[in-house]
């Protein structure tokens, strides 16, 4: 009866393994194919995101200087 926590346990530690597993395999390859980790902010998504959050200080700043 008191072991019921462990039903649910395993399950959880499968998916935080894998979890684990996938972020590990991502630094991997990328570290075997260009010889060196993967600079952070270096891709499209990050440097859209960056580009994005520019244009919405110069507004925001822009505007409240306004009012």
């Amino acid at each position: 009866m008191g072991w019921r926590w462990v039903e649910a346990a395993l399950p959880l530690g499968i998916i935080a393994g894998m979890l684990c597993i996938a972020g590990n395999v991502q630094y991997v390859i990328h570290t075997k194919a260009h010889g060196r980790p993967k600079h952070i902010g270096n891709d499209m998504w990050d440097v859209a995101m960056e580009r994005r959050d520019k244009t919405l200080l110069s507004s925001s700043s822009s505007s409240s200087s306004s009012s």
